[in-house]
């Protein structure tokens, strides 16, 4: 039988939404394991001055949940 878990987290980038979700995806690799399969739920920006200064998405992160034998 086969459990995966999903996460969510919002990744950032000052560059574009495909840089905010690599970045997120990058940071949860650091302490996930088994990264199987991403989706965007939310696309959003960070407006200063009347400009985008900052991409963000929301992402679902799934990943297999690991068992003993």
């Amino acid at each position: 039988m086969t459990v995966a878990k999903v996460v969510e987290l919002i990744g950032s980038s000052p560059k574009s939404w495909e840089d905010a979700t690599k970045n997120a995806i990058t940071e949860a690799a650091k302490t996930v394991r088994g990264i199987k399969s991403v989706h965007v739920t939310r696309f959003m920006v960070k407006v200063e001055k009347n400009k985008i200064v900052e991409y963000r998405t929301v992402v679902k992160i799934a990943f297999l949940v690991e068992r003993e034998p």
